[in-house]
């Protein structure tokens, strides 16, 4: 009897059209019009290499640990590279300044200061970097004088013991064995969230299909449900074969939706696809959970039980982020129990 309802409902569930516009075609609308409103985001928001002139008043080692790391994040076609410099005089800076053709200038003197002309995300790339070797240049100062001051003197080529500390320090900024890994995915593009969203939805509405099948056997909610309900067959065989079957149809969904974004939209889900996929099939079962007991508890037509899953499911996704990308972490930082109870974010974090 069980393999018989099973195939039953299975039956039942592809045959009505609404569910299965819900189940397979409404995400990826849905998905379509999220790829052509985010697919240029990343791409228009992408740092670009751009210029920067360097003034060198006074020509000393500290100086020097500011030219070689700016020389190092000039390298043309390297990876890192993020600065076009030119080595100018204070005139020649400000006049580029003024002509737009350069992003700012650096002047090193006694006390290192950034110039720019208005505010950016250029402009505060620049000031960090100065800032972050300013940083590292203190750490500098500070190892050479405890060095100098538990030295043996007399020193005889006290510039030689100078630039070997030097050297020395520069090697303790650059942490070949660093017990930190990456382990973070390959895409961050804040837009994915909204992918993310969608596929925590679509495991939501896995709880509709939950509803329909639960409905079917239900005394109260349809003329199968009465004639069931006086028949010999166990009850618990009944859901256990109707919550499978409706598994079986929102796992075939989900599988569409992976296949169409993946294959067709070429959204990219990072280095741990096997991990979302497996996230999916879990919180499948976290909708159809919702759906059953929405189905047992609430005493009300179906519309109304419908209504109620699809409103769970929305205030899910909006707190995800669906809504708008900042939303989650508007509301992580400000009401932090929602986000933790929060059903679509077992998708957002993956």
């Amino acid at each position: 009897m069980f393999w018989h309802n099973f195939k039953y409902s299975l039956n039942t569930l592809f045959k009505n059209k609404t569910l299965i516009f819900w189940t397979f075609a409404f995400p990826l609308i849905l998905g379509t019009f999220f790829d052509m409103a985010f697919s240029d985001i990343a791409k228009n928001e992408k740092l670009e290499v751009f210029d920067i002139a360097v003034v060198e008043k006074d020509e000393n080692e500290e100086n020097k640990i500011y030219t070689t790391s700016i020389d190092e994040l000039s390298i043309e076609g390297d990876e890192n590279q993020l600065f076009n410099t030119h080595y100018t005089s204070l005139e020649d800076a400000k006049n580029l300044l003024e002509k737009g053709e350069i992003t700012g200038y650096v002047v090193l003197d006694d006390t290192p200061k950034v110039v720019v002309k208005s505010s950016g995300i250029e402009e505060t790339i620049l000031k960090s970097v100065i800032e972050e070797i300013a940083t590292s240049s203190e750490t500098i100062k500070i190892f050479i004088e405890e060095n100098v001051k538990n030295a043996d003197f007399p020193i005889r080529d006290y510039e030689t013991f100078i630039e070997k500390l030097v050297e020395e320090a520069k090697d303790l900024l650059i942490d070949t064995e660093s017990p930190i890994e990456d382990i973070s995915r390959q895409n961050l593009d804040y837009t994915m969230i909204e992918f993310y969203t969608l596929i925590a939805m679509s495991c939501l509405y896995s709880g509709i299909l939950a509803l329909y099948s639960i409905d079917n056997v239900l005394a109260n909610m349809s003329n199968k449900g009465k004639r069931v309900a006086v028949s010999p067959t166990r009850k618990g065989i009944l859901v256990l074969s109707s919550t499978l079957a409706s598994y079986v149809v929102q796992v075939i969904g989900l599988s569409l939706l992976f296949a169409y974004s993946i294959f067709i939209l070429d959204v990219d889900f990072g280095n741990n696809l096997a991990g979302i996929i497996l996230l999916s099939l879990v919180g499948s079962f976290a909708g159809l959970s919702i759906g059953l007991a929405v189905a047992t508890v609430v005493k009300s037509n179906e519309n109304m039980k419908t209504g109620i899953i699809i409103s769970l499911t929305m205030l899910g996704c909006f707190l995800s982020g669906m809504m708008g990308i900042s939303m989650k972490y508007i509301i992580d930082k400000n009401v932090p129990l929602i986000n933790r109870i929060n059903p679509a974010n077992m998708i957002t974090d993956g």
